[in-house]
């Protein structure tokens, strides 16, 4: 595996190296081994699947706060997706700063998003889906997110967004916002 640093403290692009032959290719897209000797979280307590059906769906921007904040490591196995991180925690160098990258089927890159950080993803392609690991199961009363389109961010999707729920469209402006990570207050 290799691991690419994103510019926010803690996130990486991770790709899978392929063993490639006349069949196809074969590669690792998770090893407890090599996620603990970068540092970073190896647990599993749940693995989710998300379809969006056309092109322009956006889901996100989404976090669970402490203390079942949890670190995710998302994949695009079918389509693709714009992915995009959001740094909330307080105390971090690189908080409010944003990173995304596209996920797709044929690129076989992940993104390690750690606790603290809001994910959310724009579909490029109809019948895209995502496929993640989270180190907590969710925790619905922990489950809260970040408006997409919020200043404070200034995210340059990677397209026109055409289809998004109610609830993601009125998340709260950052700037009014309190909420607890890690049993810090802040936002």
């Amino acid at each position: 595996m290799r691991f690419h640093e994103t510019g926010l403290d803690g996130a990486y692009v991770i790709e899978p190296t392929p063993h490639v032959d006349h069949r196809g290719f074969f590669g690792r897209v998770w090893c407890h081994d090599e996620l603990t000797a970068h540092g970073l979280v190896a647990e599993i307590a749940q693995s989710n699947v998300g379809c969006s059906h056309r092109k322009g769906t956006l889901r996100g921007l989404h976090l669970q706060q402490a203390p079942h904040a949890e670190v995710k490591l998302v994949r695009c196995t079918r389509g693709a997706v714009f992915d995009v991180i959001v740094d909330l925690r307080p105390e971090s160098p690189t908080h409010c700063k944003w990173f995304g990258t596209e996920l797709n089927e044929s690129n076989l890159k992940m993104m390690y998003v750690p606790e603290g950080f809001a994910t959310g993803y724009l579909t490029l392609r109809d019948d895209s889906e995502i496929y993640y690991h989270a180190s907590k199961a969710y925790h619905p009363a922990s489950a809260t997110g970040v408006r997409y389109d919020d200043p404070a961010f200034g995210i340059e999707w990677a397209g026109e967004i055409t289809v998004i729920s109610e609830q993601d469209r009125a998340w709260p402006d950052f700037a009014a916002r309190e909420l607890t990570f890690h049993g810090t207050p802040g936002l």
